[in-house]
């Protein structure tokens, strides 16, 4: 069966399938379970090449990679992806494959495997050959070839905010037209180049106790932790998810995405750029600030990052921000770069679907500078319609994207009274 290509740039996107592995969970409900009663993944991490064994810390992924040689960041895409495509209840005999997009982010290339190849290691015999996966756009490649998406791609490398930004781009290809529904995502592997480069720009957490390491909008804070992880998402027109009987999740209801134009990786201190930022992304959704009860920080733990965050959070939404919470979940899961948009928006989405806003782990000593409710310590049940998923990216790359609760037909959502047990 195909649905006839009419559409309106008006019907609203909806969320019907979510895939996602983290160090915390290998699914989207055992990731979103440890991430509420305050687990964290985060570790010390050897065999990283070119980077002593006592120098860093990080929450890995635990995947086994079926081929050979294959790049991590791929597998954990395709695993995501198939998470995704499942929990949507996808019907390929109802579905148009040539209205069907792939929007997923750009990813590091297989540097190890070029390095063989012009003589800097030693050479292995790899199902998978550098030339196969060199290409950032791979991993998209590679996930619509497997599940036959003939729909129109996009592939961004936008820095932290890239995994926001695919998902955007699928939102407009949705609206304009050009598809019905689409999967979109990111994700990320720890890779050594990123390491040693982050830790040159010395942004990198240091403690004795690798998971209290990183602590968004802490006083004490001393940096992020790099993280591994993928959140993919099947994205549909309304009208098309309930002609299919698609359970939604929530409803996607505007995004903005905008350029500082101040410094390749500082952000602007007086914070306009994000003010306006959140302003005109409540604009677009048709939101009062008194709307939102929930926003899920870009909260990476850095000085700057916080101070700027939350800075632009009190600017753009005035006297309701101290009615807000404000959660980081890097402190739980690590800085997945690429995938820190696609992943925490996910977590953002559950968050609505049950009512609860899962704890900013490590915060013992709030920065007054930093004045929001960022749910210190111990997650809340905290029934919010709507909220917001921000993501602030080297480079200049701002976005956020605004996500309200779906009540309506097919709902996914319900709240429970039962509050998650916090972890031991």
């Amino acid at each position: 069966m195909r649905f006839e290509k009419t559409y309106s740039r008006y019907e609203p996107v909806v969320i019907t399938g979510i895939g996602m592995l983290t160090s915390v969970g290998k699914t989207a409900e055992s990731t979103w379970q440890s991430v509420q009663q305050g687990k964290s993944g985060v570790r010390s991490i050897a065999g990283l090449h070119g980077i002593p064994d006592d120098l860093l810390i990080g929450a890995p992924v635990e995947l086994e990679v079926t081929q050979n040689g294959q790049l991590k960041v791929i597998a954990l895409c395709q695993q995501a992806a198939r998470d995704a495509i499942e929990d949507a209840e996808i019907d390929w005999s109802r579905v148009d494959r040539e209205r069907f997009a792939c929007a997923i982010s750009g990813h590091m290339g297989d540097t190890e495997g070029i390095a063989e190849i012009i003589g800097l290691s030693v050479k292995t015999e790899e199902e998978v050959p550098a030339w196969h996966q060199w290409m950032p756009n791979t991993a998209c490649s590679e996930v619509a070839l497997e599940h036959g998406l003939l729909g129109p791609r996009s592939c961004h490398s936008t820095a932290c905010a890239s995994g926001l930004i695919d998902i955007l781009s699928a939102v407009r290809r949705i609206r304009d037209g050009q598809c019905d529904l689409a999967l979109a995502g990111s994700a990320e592997a720890i890779n050594p180049l990123f390491a040693a480069g982050f830790r040159q720009l010395r942004v990198l957490a240091d403690h004795q106790d690798p998971i209290r390491a990183c602590r968004p909008f802490d006083r004490d804070r001393t940096g992020f932790v790099m993280g591994e992880g993928s959140a993919m998402f099947v994205l549909e027109r309304l009208d098309h998810a309930v002609a299919r009987g698609a359970h939604i999740y929530a409803e996607l209801s505007a995004g903005a995405m905008l350029g500082e134009a101040h410094h390749v990786t500082s952000m602007a201190q007086n914070s306009d750029p994000l003010r306006y930022l959140i302003t005109e992304t409540l604009r677009r959704a048709d939101m009062d600030p008194k709307e939102i009860g929930y926003i899920n920080a870009h909260g990476t733990g850095t000085r700057q990052n916080d101070l700027v965050e939350a800075r632009g959070i009190r600017a753009a939404l005035g006297h309701a921000a101290s009615d807000i919470l404000v959660g980081a979940n890097k402190s739980s899961i690590g800085h997945l770069v690429n995938a820190a948009g696609s992943v925490e928006l996910a977590l953002t989405v559950l968050s609505l679907r049950d009512g609860f806003a899962p704890p900013t782990l490590n915060l013992y000593n709030p920065d007054p500078d930093c004045d929001l409710d960022c749910v210190p310590l111990v997650g809340r049940v905290h029934r919010a319609e709507s909220a917001l998923k921000l993501s602030c990216a080297f480079g200049g790359h701002l976005v956020c994207m605004a996500v309200r609760r779906w009540t309506g037909i097919h709902s996914k959502s319900g709240y429970s009274d039962q509050v998650p047990s916090k972890a031991a």
